[in-house]
């Protein structure tokens, strides 16, 4: 009976045993499938030693080595400029300012030209230059050296400045050709504009044979108007077509403020051609004289006002006012009667309708031709042929 009760309670004990043992192990697979990330360490945290933090392994992106690519039209623009850019350089002008009350102020302007020949001589607008007493040019390579003038022409806004620099680091620009430009090609411009050296803008021909004042009276024709961003501090530098060529001489802007609105102007590059060689030679452009000094504009024609005595519309016959002496009791009084002053029509069988296009087509001749002028005179048209002188050369300087 002892060992059947014995038996029992050692049974018993061993069922009590292995129930507690399963019970601590469901605990701790709860606790390791619930998701709290709860870990036991097989060493104490609190210790000196830093736990060891698992990494995982990352991949880092690949950078490829491919080379920059431009657009055709990107590599276009950098060619150009590559090109041409040593050939621009950066004009400053000072000149004294000031009147009867203040002291002489410099005053000082600026403005862009490119180097044409490995002489040093650099064309410009005239009006960069116009009433400065020093000139001084800046190179691509920060030189810089003080200029004289060797020639102008203010009829075309050109003017032809010198420096004394070594070939070395003179890059003529070339000249390009301006008679087959159309309109929409693409264009550049090299400049100083507010002084930021050799600053490139692009854009297209927007209209060809524009004609633009420069003086009282007087206009340049075959203008080439651009859309390229052009400012003060332009003026001067060179209009590029594709090719880096030279086109055009940047020379003024439509604006109301003075800044750009997106219309430029350029002298054409054949005009250029034509005055540049007089400029360097003569120092001027010896122009055909026909010995009119003074005209009116008048609806029917040119009233002839003034003529040079002695010169070749004198000698041809043509008439200007005649001044009338009349006595009024003790007093002469002269009067200028214009009736018998011929009024100019026409030129070589071609209609004249202002004073433009009268010089302008003068201009187109050369001393020692003959022009044919159709006057009016009496209320009749008349025919008279004129001979056309040049005039010597002036001394130009600063």
């Amino acid at each position: 009976m002892r060992l059947v009760i014995a038996c029992f309670a050692s049974a018993l004990l061993s069922s009590l045993f292995t129930v507690w043992l399963t019970s601590e192990n469901s605990t701790a697979v709860a606790l390791a499938q619930s998701g709290t990330g709860l870990e036991f360490p097989s060493k104490p945290v609190f210790n000196d030693e830093k736990p060891v933090v698992p990494q995982t392994r990352q991949q880092r992106p690949e950078v490829e080595n491919a080379s920059f690519r431009m657009t055709n039209e990107e590599a276009i623009s950098v060619a150009v400029y590559e090109r041409v850019n040593k050939s621009v350089v950066n004009i400053t002008t000072q000149a004294q300012g000031g009147g009867i009350f203040f002291r002489n102020v410099p005053a000082e302007g600026s403005g862009s030209g490119m180097v044409i020949d490995t002489h040093g001589h650099i064309l410009t607008n005239f009006h960069v230059i116009e009433d400065a007493n020093r000139v001084e040019v800046n190179l691509f390579d920060g030189s810089s050296y003080e200029a004289s003038l060797v020639g102008a022409d203010p009829v075309n806004d050109i003017a032809i400045i010198k420096i004394d620099a070594k070939q070395d680091v003179l890059h003529p620009v070339t000249l390009g050709e301006s008679s087959q430009l159309k309109v929409g090609m693409k264009v550049y411009t090299i400049g100083n504009p507010f002084g930021l050296e050799r600053t490139m803008t692009t854009g297209i021909i927007s209209s060809l044979n524009r004609t633009l004042q420069v003086r009282e009276n007087r206009t340049i024709k075959s203008i080439i108007q651009i859309d390229a961003a052009v400012n003060p501090g332009n003026s001067g530098g060179p209009l590029l077509d594709t090719q880096g060529s030279l086109i055009g001489v940047n020379t003024a802007i439509a604006s109301k403020n003075g800044q750009n609105a997106g219309v430029g102007f350029a002298i054409p590059v054949n005009l250029v051609a034509r005055v540049v060689p007089q400029l360097l030679q003569y120092g001027r452009v010896i122009r055909p004289e026909i010995g009119i000094q003074h005209v009116y504009e008048t609806d029917a024609g040119l009233l002839i006002e003034t003529l040079t005595p002695g010169g070749p519309a004198e000698q041809a016959g043509l008439r200007g006012p005649k001044v009338v002496s009349q006595r009024r009791g003790p007093f002469v009084v002269e009067r200028i009667d214009r009736s018998v002053a011929d009024l100019i029509v026409g030129i070589d069988g071609q209609e004249v309708q202002s004073v433009d296009d009268f010089l302008t087509y003068i201009e187109t001749k050369k001393p020692g031709d003959q022009v044919v002028i159709d006057v009016l005179r009496d209320g009749e048209r008349t025919r008279i042929t004129v001979k056309l002188t040049g005039t010597a050369p002036r001394k130009t300087s600063l």
